[in-house]
């Protein structure tokens, strides 16, 4: 990645800026947001999940719960698909899930506009040309998201990844969150893929197209637990 005065001072300015007028603008969203969440999720409105961040440091990422907080007889949490409900979709579908996340803007753990931070059971299976995109804050949407999201395959979405780190400027990030609002309130594609509630990881992706064989992936997801109890 080429270093520019826009890219190394002038972006990170701009999503200070965005972040506070995001959340003193929508203040009134997060309370309303907050109350639903505490109705319809049946407890914490709040998901909080580790991610990778700019050079591979683990950040904790806040989202709108859009799973509930239903349980078994013996207290396990029920599978994903019995957790969706009606308003965790609509969620989805309006990406508001996804507005706590600009704390993380503001404190600098992401960015307006960047590659969407992943699991760090997907990063362990990243090649070490794919875990480059980690050279920058992972952003609310990246060229990824306005290219299909989840339509497209992980391979592909990667590809978006490595050609936006090589190039950003204030002109491609504009058009990313232009295209971003766009597809928000018109589109509204990607939320979900096919039948599952969310989209498949990219190392079960990897397993089940024999791209890895079983001991490998288990090898990789037992890296991705150490990593989470070491650097979490």
């Amino acid at each position: 990645m080429k270093d520019t005065v826009y890219s190394k001072y002038i972006k990170r300015i701009l999503d200070i800026i965005c972040a506070l007028a995001a959340i003193i603008v929508f203040c009134w969203l997060y309370v309303i947001l907050i109350v639903l969440g505490l109705i319809f999720m049946r407890g914490n409105p709040f998901f909080v999940q580790e991610r990778p961040g700019k050079d591979e440091k683990i950040f904790k990422m806040l989202k709108f719960r859009t799973m509930d907080n239903s349980r078994d007889s013996d207290g396990n949490l029920l599978p994903d698909k019995e957790r969706v409900n009606k308003y965790g979709r609509f969620l989805r579908a309006t990406s508001l899930d996804e507005l706590p996340e600009a704390f993380n803007i503001l404190i600098g753990d992401m960015s307006v506009v960047g590659p969407r931070p992943q699991l760090v059971r997907d990063m362990v299976f990243m090649t070490d040309e794919q875990r480059k995109r980690h050279t920058v804050r992972p952003g609310l949407s990246g060229l990824a998201q306005v290219n299909g999201r989840n339509d497209i395959d992980w391979e592909e979405k990667f590809e978006w990844d490595l050609v936006y780190i090589k190039d950003i400027t204030f002109g491609g990030d504009l058009k990313i969150v232009l295209k971003t609002v766009k597809q928000a309130f018109f589109k509204r594609e990607g939320a979900v893929v096919g039948n599952l509630s969310t989209a498949e990881d990219f190392g079960d992706y990897l397993l089940s197209r024999g791209k890895v064989d079983q001991s490998t992936y288990d090898q990789k997801q037992e890296s991705a637990k150490e990593l989470l109890n070491t650097r979490g």
